[in-house]
């Protein structure tokens, strides 16, 4: 028996000696695969697969095409890269939220009675000037959301409206709206403009535009040659600190007016810059006014809230005089046509001065 536990006592001893130096060992690390490489090495997601074969045997089978609007073609959240083959018979055709960036083309050969192209939400840097200049009957393009540095040239003379919002656009070739005389909307809103972009000429050819939108932009000034025919002009969100003498006198259509966001002072305002006959609208909230600008007797809406307003004189701004208010009257006909009016955000402090409800007898609404 001696004999055997001098041989088991040994060998437990090593068992225990073993067990305990595996749970010493540093355990072994754990080898991570390499990344595989993907497909395609963008954050684009697929194209989606294509859908069921058109009654149209020349429908892009990426597209739809309803049997019951021949003459449309949608393309739109399909996750293009390429524009396809767009047919002869297609007058409309949308390709908005897709992730294109760039206009072929041999894509727009056969479709030269375009009327109407939705490229919005894309990553269009450039357009081939091949492509705009063979589209004789395009009235509507719209480009907002892409990747343009500069407005594209060779635009159809047929064009009516044109957006080019929120992209990086900071150049307007010389000569690019001076064959669009039928253009009735220009939108270049969030963009990189500044006054260097502008001159007597840049506007020339567009005798009939009714509505800009230039705001969001990096202007200091207001834009030289702005076409005398509209009736709504936005600038709202730059830099613009004056409007010069006169600059508005031959605006006799301008209805809508928006300047807010701006470093507009008294001192860069003068006296008659909004004594316009036609307008009925005007926006000149945050800016950095201290009195109420002389204002037309047919002004229905202003907006001077955020400012550095102090007091008012209802006396001085009203466009009519007072005398002739002194009487009660039901004639209403050649009063001041002004409903609402905001004035908060400003340093005033009630009540609403008397004279000013004198002066404006149709006022609806007043914030104060």
């Amino acid at each position: 028996m001696k004999v055997i536990a001098s041989l088991i006592v040994p060998l437990i001893l090593v068992l225990i000696y073993g067990v305990n130096g595996q749970r010493r060992r540093p355990p072994k690390k754990r080898v991570t695969p390499p990344p595989s490489e993907p497909v395609e090495p963008t954050e684009l997601p697929p194209p989606l697969p294509p859908g069921p074969p058109s009654v149209f045997p020349d429908c892009p089978r990426e597209c739809f095409c309803p049997p019951d609007f021949p003459s449309a073609l949608y393309c739109d959240s399909r996750n293009l890269r390429k524009v396809p083959i767009i047919p002869s018979r297609v007058h409309y055709v949308y390709l908005q939220n897709n992730f294109i960036d760039e206009l072929p083309e041999e894509s727009f050969k056969n479709a030269t009675e375009l009327r109407w192209i939705n490229l919005d939400n894309n990553r269009i840097k450039k357009v081939d000037k091949r492509v705009l200049e063979k589209l004789d009957h395009l009235v509507f393009l719209y480009m907002e959301r892409n990747h343009l540095k500069e407005v594209p040239s060779n635009l159809p003379p047929s064009l009516e409206q044109l957006r080019l919002s929120w992209n990086r656009i900071s150049k307007i070739p010389s000569g690019t709206f001076n064959k669009l005389e039928h253009l009735l909307l220009l939108d270049l809103h969030h963009n990189e403009l500044n006054d260097g972009v502008f001159n007597k000429n840049t506007f020339k050819g567009l005798k009939n535009l009714m509505q800009l939108n230039l705001a969001h932009n990096r202007l200091q000034k207001m834009p030289p040659g702005v076409p005398n025919a509209l009736h709504q002009l936005f600038l709202d969100q730059n830099r613009i600190d004056d409007i010069p003498n006169n600059y508005f006198q031959d605006f006799r259509d301008l209805a809508f007016l928006r300047l807010n966001f701006n470093k507009l002072s008294d001192k860069g305002l003068p006296k008659n810059s909004f004594n316009l006959t036609n307008l009925l609208v005007l926006h000149l909230s945050h800016n950095n006014l201290t009195s109420i600008p002389f204002i037309s007797a047919k002004l229905e809406h202003l907006y001077l809230n955020d400012n550095s307003i102090e007091k008012i004189n209802g006396t001085q701004i009203c466009p009519t005089s007072l005398i002739s208010f002194h009487e009660p009257s039901t004639d209403l006909e050649n009063v001041p046509r002004l409903r609402y009016l905001r004035l908060d955000g400003n340093q005033l402090k009630p009540p609403i001065p008397l004279d000013l409800m004198m002066c404006f007898r149709l006022l609806q609404s007043v914030i104060f």
